[in-house]
C-alpha cells in the first residue's frame, strides 16, 4: 500500500515531445524547473492524485534478453544511484518517448520527469521517480480589464484535475525490474505507453495473484456454476471462495477445491476451465501462493450477492457466512402457478 501524503518533489524537468511520424520535434529544457511552494503543491496533487484513487496494480520492467538492455530501466537506475543526474537522464527519457511516437494517432505533449522523496510503500520509506505526460488541451477563459470593459480571452491549457498519463517507479526490487504503477486516462494508445515506452509487465506479487485468482473464480461461477445450477449457487460459490481466502494466509488449490466446491462433479469442470482460461488471468502455474488481505477485501466489495428475478424482485444475500443461504433460503417449483419460488426463513424483520 502506498502513502503519498508527505511525499515531496525534489526535482522536476519539463520537456515537450512531438509525434515522430508527423515530423514534430522535441523541445528539451536545459535546466530543471524552479519550483515555488505554490507550484509544488499544485503539481504534486496533479501528478499523484490519480495514484491515490487507483487500485494498486503493480508492474515491473522486463526485457526479452536481460534488463541491462532496457534503456528506460537503465535511466531510472542511474537516477536512483545518483539523484543529481535526474535532469540529464530526463532528456534521455524524452528521447525514448519521442522514438515511440511512430503512429499518427499518438498525441504530442509535455513530459514531466520527477524525482520524489519521502514515499511510503508497504510502510517502508523510499524515493521514487515519476514520468508523466499531458496531452489534451482544454479551453478556458482569462479576463482582462480594457478601458471601461472586461474582455474575455479564450486560451488553452492543461487541466490540473486530470492526469493523461503517468508512471510511478519505486526504488524497490531493482533486480526484478523495480515496482511500477501506471495510469492512462486515454485508453486509445495504452500499448504505446505501457509496452512500447515503459516496457513493463505485471508484477506477480501476492496482491496480483489473489486478485487474479478471485477474478478467475468469479467468471467460473458465471460461466459454469450458474448454467449448471442456479443464481443462488453461483452467489454461494463466490462467497465460499472469498471466505476461504479470507481465513487462510496461504492459498493451496486442492484444499480450496475440497472446501469450496460442494458439488464434486464441478471439480473437473473447474480444472478444464482453468486449462482454457488461465492464460487470460496469468494463473497458468498458480496452485500455491500467499494471500493478500487487501485484495480479498477489495474483491468482497465488488462481488454482488444479489438474485434478480423476472418479477421485479431482488433477493440480496448480504452475509459473511454463506451457510446462511443454505439454512434460510429454499428454492422450489409451484405446480399450480408453473413458476419457481424462493422461501425465506427469518425470526423478525430488522428495522433500519
Amino acid at each position: 500500500m502506498i502513502n503519498l501524503y508527505n511525499t515531496q518533489i525534489e526535482s522536476l524537468s519539463i520537456h515537450r515531445v512531438g509525434n515522430k511520424s508527423r515530423n514534430e520535434g522535441m523541445f528539451l529544457s536545459q535546466e530543471p524547473y524552479a519550483l515555488n511552494d505554490e507550484m509544488q503543491a499544485l503539481l504534486k496533487e496533479y501528478f499523484l492524485k490519480s495514484f491515490r484513487e487507483k487500485e494498486e496494480n503493480y508492474y515491473q520492467f522486463v526485457h526479452d534478453t536481460d534488463l541491462e538492455f532496457h534503456d528506460l530501466y537503465n535511466a531510472v537506475s542511474s537516477v536512483f544511484q545518483d539523484p543529481s543526474t535526474v535532469h540529464e537522464q530526463s532528456k534521455k527519457i524524452a528521447q525514448l518517448l519521442f522514438n515511440e511516437g511512430k503512429h499518427p494517432h499518438i498525441k504530442s505533449g509535455e513530459l514531466y520527469v520527477v524525482y520524489f522523496d519521502n514515499v511510503m510503500l508497504d510502510n517502508e520509506r523510499m524515493d521514487a521517480m515519476g514520468i508523466f505526460k499531458s496531452e489534451l488541451k482544454h479551453d478556458f477563459l482569462q479576463f482582462q480589464e480594457k478601458s471601461e470593459n472586461l474582455e474575455a480571452i479564450l486560451q488553452q491549457g492543461v487541466n490540473l484535475n486530470k492526469l493523461d498519463k503517468g508512471t510511478l517507479i519505486f526504488n524497490k526490487n531493482k533486480e526484478e525490474g523495480f515496482k511500477v504503477l501506471s495510469v492512462d486516462s486515454n485508453r486509445y494508445d495504452t500499448k504505446y505507453w505501457l509496452e512500447q515506452f515503459l516496457g513493463v509487465d505485471v508484477f506477480a506479487d501476492e496482491n496480483f495473484n489473489t486478485k487474479s485468482y478471485l477474478k478467475f473464480c468469479q467468471n467460473f461461477a458465471k460461466d459454469v456454476v450458474l448454467p449448471a445450477e442456479d443464481k443462488q449457487q453461483e452467489v454461494m460459490f463466490m462467497n465460499r471462495a472469498v471466505n476461504h481466502f479470507a481465513k487462510n494466509d496461504n492459498f493451496e488449490e486442492s484444499s480450496f477445491l475440497n472446501e469450496v466446491m460442494e458439488n464434486p462433479a464441478l471439480i473437473p469442470e473447474f480444472q478444464n476451465y482453468k486449462t482454457e482460461k488461465a492464460p487470460k488471468y496469468k494463473i497458468e502455474d498458480l496452485t500455491e501462493f500467499p494471500v493478500s488481505n487487501t485484495a480479498v477485501s477489495a474483491a468482497r466489495k465488488k462481488i454482488k450477492s444479489v438474485i434478480n428475478l423476472d418479477t421485479n424482485v431482488q433477493i440480496k444475500m448480504d452475509f459473511i457466512n454463506p451457510e446462511s443461504a443454505e439454512k434460510f433460503i429454499e428454492k422450489g417449483w409451484d405446480e399450480e402457478r408453473q413458476m419457481y419460488y424462493y422461501l425465506v426463513y427469518f425470526n423478525k424483520e430488522e428495522k433500519k
